[in-house]
């Protein structure tokens, strides 16, 4: 059974994910009716959609999996947050020191990184994660 923290987590997560989205949700209620379009199982309810986006629960894996999809996030991730490799691997980043001054070029692609909506910079995030594993 899910712990109260990491039904607030999910819920972080699926706010996250929602914001991110193409299309905007604007609460529980659309949250059920657009779940419900792309769910073949019974419908949720609104009260069921409040309930994850509040962190009182956290939907089935049928459930997720058609959230995942829909707002093109792992499910993985929307259900447990980042994998415990990646965790290990990301740990001591924040430590690192920038070995020396960024480059003009390094400024400028910041500045047009910063200056996208959330969702595309998300997609450049996970982009340079990939590319960093990858790397590792």
């Amino acid at each position: 059974m899910p712990t109260n923290e990491e039904k607030a987590a999910f819920a972080q997560r699926l706010v996250l994910a929602l914001r991110r989205s193409p299309e905007p949700v604007s609460g529980p209620t659309e949250l059920a009716l657009r779940f419900n379009l792309r769910f073949g199982g019974d419908p949720v309810s609104a009260q069921t959609a409040h309930n994850w986006l509040a962190g009182r629960t956290i939907p089935t894996d049928d459930k997720l999996l058609i959230l995942a999809k829909w707002l093109k996030v792992d499910q993985h991730w929307l259900h447990y947050g980042d994998s415990p490799t990646k965790r290990a691997s990301t740990k001591g980043q924040s430590d690192k020191k920038i070995a020396a001054k960024p480059s003009p070029e390094t400024i400028r692609l910041a500045v047009k990184i910063q200056n996208m909506p959330a969702r595309w910079r998300y997609l450049v995030e996970e982009l340079v994660d990939r590319v960093d594993q990858d790397l590792e």
